[in-house]
């Protein structure tokens, strides 16, 4: 089964609009887990610009769910996660002026401070992601430095335009999943999903989870969190199921 976690980042990104004290983050991934997700996802930024320490605490003792904090490599929020022991940290890039994550962490570039991350948080029992491009030398920094996992970024397929350009992208993912598999690393993916562009990517074989923030917070404000988490939920499943039953029927094609 392909888990889902939710970003509830974008919740706290409204809060902050008004610096107002609703909706509430926290509040948010409760009704994300009561409609089905097997994960929550949150950003805690250097400049807190939408999910705060109160909030970071609160997830802690509220989450039953596996809880996924993604995090820079600086010093001060090693220290907070090492605290907080979530179920796992996702190293990303960060930078001030972006409005999102974009890109992927540059893993071979910082591979001796990454390792050394990598190493006290482990220590500490917790589960370590790299959220990288997905590209071949990626990979294979992300292994020599100990991540369980690799979080692939999507985005070139989310926001190709043109159907050539999907094509070359999901099969770069294709073949990201099967060397992360090939060095020991569970094969994730997040950035850009959606619920228009969600199947092609979960039919993947090997994926293991996604992260999606944006799109079900955004399904939430008409049918509600749970229903929205539901929602995608069925799509990846569905999208699953049909990949498996395809190799199936292959597979009894060449025994006749």
């Amino acid at each position: 089964m392909i888990r889902l976690g939710v970003n509830i980042d974008h919740v706290a990104t409204v809060r902050q609009a008004r610096r107002a004290d609703e909706p509430n983050p926290v509040w948010a991934a409760v009704e994300a887990e009561l409609g089905g997700a097997d994960g929550i996802t949150f950003h805690l930024r250097e400049d807190r610009r939408h999910v705060n320490d109160r909030d970071a605490e609160s997830l802690r003792r509220v989450v039953s769910a596996r809880l996924n904090m993604e995090m820079s490599i600086a010093p001060g929020i090693v220290r907070i996660a090492r605290r907080l022991r979530p179920t796992q940290c996702t190293l990303v890039p960060e930078r001030r002026a972006e409005l999102t994550t974009e890109g992927g962490l540059d893993v071979r570039r910082f591979q001796r401070r990454i390792a050394a991350v990598v190493r006290a948080l482990q220590r500490d029992g917790i589960e370590t992601s790299a959220f990288i491009e997905p590209r071949k030398d990626q990979i294979a920094a992300a292994a020599d430095c100990g991540f369980d996992a690799v979080e692939l970024w999507t985005g070139r397929y989310a926001h190709s335009r043109r159907p050539r350009q999907r094509e070359a992208a999901l099969t770069e993912l294709e073949i990201a999943v099967v060397e992360a598999g090939s060095l020991g690393l569970h094969a994730y993916g997040g950035h850009g999903l959606t619920y228009r562009n969600i199947t092609p990517v979960a039919s993947i074989v090997g994926f293991r989870e996604f992260n999606i923030g944006h799109s079900i917070v955004s399904r939430a404000m008409f049918v509600g969190m749970r229903e929205a988490v539901r929602e995608m939920k069925r799509l990846i499943e569905l999208a699953s199921r049909r990949h498996v039953a395809l190799i199936e029927n292959e597979q009894l094609s060449d025994a006749r």
